[in-house]
């Protein structure tokens, strides 16, 4: 009966180990998953970021050409470019807002893991 309680109790103490052992894995893996996330995010917001700068600079650059080169009929060719950039303004918040509304498939690995894991324990 002794070897019975310490067989028992050595396979629970085996299957917890195992238990342990995977939710340690996951939460592994969560980390990375994050980690990689934030280091893409921080390289897509510097590169968005010198784009607008470099857009920004060009754009300046354009309007200043435009209104020399119509300088006889600059108030028009201000407001044709107003309307203009309100129009690129107006699309631009459209994209963002459609991109911001859409689904991340951030954690997707790791939840697939816990849900193979929680199919294969039961």
């Amino acid at each position: 009966m002794g070897n019975d309680g310490s067989g028992l109790f050595s396979s629970v103490k085996r299957l917890l180990a195992t238990l342990v052992g995977i939710a340690k894995t996951r939460v592994e893996l969560l980390s990375v998953e994050f980690e990689e996330e934030v280091a893409r995010l921080a390289g897509l917001a510097f590169c968005a970021a010198l784009s607008l700068f470099f857009i920004g600079i060009a754009v300046i650059l354009a309007v200043a050409l435009i209104l020399v080169a119509f300088w006889d009929d600059r108030l028009l060719a201000l407001g044709v470019l107003a309307a203009l950039f309100a129009a690129a303004g107006l699309y631009t918040g459209a994209v963002f807002l459609k991109k911001a509304k859409s689904k991340s498939d951030l954690f997707s690995q790791s939840l697939a893991e816990f849900s193979r894991d929680m199919s294969e324990l039961e």
